[in-house]
């Protein structure tokens, strides 16, 4: 499933996903790939499993498409500054 990250409270090691299927998954921070940090607005790809409150999302990773399209518009940020 791919998704947006809604809200992610790094300190409190919990927050949501809107999924592009309409639905909002809770995500805890066991459920996101070790050395990972979500930011709002993340693209990310995740399994949804069913918790003791609703869905939720695991094995939460960044979408590597959308992800590599990012890298490329900072490059070009960052060309654009040192020309200046």
């Amino acid at each position: 499933m791919k998704g947006t990250v809604k809200f992610f409270n790094e300190s409190k090691g919990f927050g949501f996903i809107a999924g592009e299927d309409g639905t909002e998954y809770f995500v805890h921070s066991t459920g996101i790939e070790p050395g990972l940090t979500l930011q709002d607005g993340d693209a990310v790809v995740f399994d949804v499993e069913e918790g003791d409150r609703g869905p939720k999302a695991v094995n939460v990773k960044k979408d590597e498409d959308s992800q590599g399209e990012s890298q490329e518009e900072s490059a070009e940020e960052s060309e654009e500054q040192a020309e200046e």
